[in-house]
């Protein structure tokens, strides 16, 4: 019971209720300090003074180019024989819906394009992709350089059927089991889609993160639910990456993150001389032959400048000898990632004293770039500022921003230094 007056006694259950303000709680603009975390997108776009928010909008597209302008441009020793294995997951945690249409089928279809980017980027490596569900894992392409394997087995209606739970263990297991073969002077790695939170796991997965160490396998994943736990030290003791995306174009920003050649450690030992082999290519209208790799009859084909078999496409590994078949343009293309071209430097527009840009010869628009043409009937003095112009450190030459991505995403050379 309470005394007179309401003052609890030592008995009673008391509750202190303290409706004041902690101090440390709130933000600089008056908010809660968490909120501050969460920023409000629909406050970035402001209408212009013709009431437009087309300006807005291609601001905040210019700020994401500008963000992917941004590369190691180190030249530091990469190791361009790559030998990757993707794992997909299969699990029915990739049929929902929070990516459009489904987590299965923007994961696939993002494949698709790291196929085609991985193979031109790395012309002398080799991938193969690995699928998991009900606790297994099955391998759907062999190691290859061919991407029109892979993209057909990912294009495969039997590859987008979800069931049961995926294994991570089973599926290193099974990557590592088909990286036996790669050399010891290729880098190993397996790259991982996953959006389930669990693994069915028929053993100790410390011995299979082990077994990885040991094999110098480099693991990376992209998560489409959370982080987990066990998913990241895998990734972080192995020297790999562990990201979670948040929509579709962060998956496709962490997933194309694994297509440029990842820079040597020191610790690890490095070849001075590699055995390759040139092949030449072999056509007979009139008969086919049978070749190595597939034990098919086909008029065209790759002949082995050591034992004389006939493989289908390059890069690849000749199953007669072993000897590593390459093209010299091949070469010449993994060439640029121990060498990559400078980033350029970033200028204002008023000390660029040319009238259009070197790349696309387009003069610049005041308050546009030379892709976006003004509006008609627009207010005058209603246009964003002059964007800032991107300048070469070698030939000194100006470019625009859509030009800048293109030289160093496909290019590779500035066309005003070679």
């Amino acid at each position: 019971m309470a005394r007179p007056g309401n003052e609890p006694t030592d008995d009673d259950d008391y509750i202190d209720i303290d409706d004041t303000e902690p101090e440390g709680l709130k933000g600089a603009d008056g908010g809660y300090s968490w909120e501050e975390e969460y920023k409000r997108s629909w406050d970035v776009i402001q209408e212009d003074a013709n009431g437009s928010i087309q300006s807005s909008v291609a601001e905040i597209s210019d700020q994401l180019k500008r963000r992917r302008r941004l590369r190691d441009t180190e030249a530091v020793q990469r190791g361009i024989i790559r030998h990757m294995v993707v794992v997909v997951d299969q699990s029915e945690s990739m049929a929902v819906r929070d990516l459009v249409p489904s987590r299965i089928h923007a994961a696939l279809n993002l494949l698709e394009t790291f196929v085609g980017e991985f193979v031109d980027q790395n012309p002398i490596s080799q991938l193969s992709l690995i699928g998991t569900k009900d606790g297994l894992a099955e391998a759907l392409t062999e190691l290859s350089g061919n991407p029109m394997d892979h993209i057909g087995a990912i294009r495969a209606k039997t590859n987008r059927d979800l069931a049961g739970e995926p294994s991570l263990q089973n599926a290193l297991e099974l990557g590592m089991h088909g990286l036996r073969r790669a050399p010891a002077h290729g880098l190993r790695e397996i790259v991982c889609v996953f959006g389930s939170l669990t693994t069915c796991d028929p053993g100790d997965i410390e011995q299979t993160l082990q077994a990885l160490k040991h094999a110098e396998v480099r693991v990376s994943m992209v998560h489409l639910a959370a982080e987990v736990f066990i998913f990241k030290r895998i990734c972080k003791e192995t020297g790999g990456q562990f990201s979670v995306a948040t929509d579709a174009d962060n998956m496709k920003d962490a997933l194309l993150a694994s297509v440029p050649p990842p820079p040597l450690s020191a610790a690890r030992g490095t070849s001075d001389m590699v055995l390759m082999g040139f092949p030449i290519k072999a056509s007979s209208a009139s008969l086919p032959t049978p070749c190595v790799c597939h034990h098919e009859l086909t008029f065209t084909g790759y002949i082995c400048p050591r034992c004389k078999a006939k493989v289908c496409s390059l890069p690849t590994d000749c199953d007669v000898c072993g000897l590593p078949l390459v093209s010299a343009p091949h070469l010449a293309r993994s060439y640029r990632h121990l060498f990559p071209e400078d980033n350029f430097v970033e200028t204002a527009a008023s000390e660029i004293s040319s009238r259009a840009c070197f790349g696309c010869g387009v003069e610049w628009a005041d308050g546009a770039p030379p892709s976006v043409k003004p509006q008609s009937g627009a207010v005058e003095g209603a246009a964003r500022p002059a964007p800032n112009r991107y300048r070469c450190p070698g030939c000194k030459q100006a470019f625009c921003l859509e030009c800048d991505i293109f030289v160093h995403e496909a290019l590779h050379n500035c066309p005003g230094c070679v």
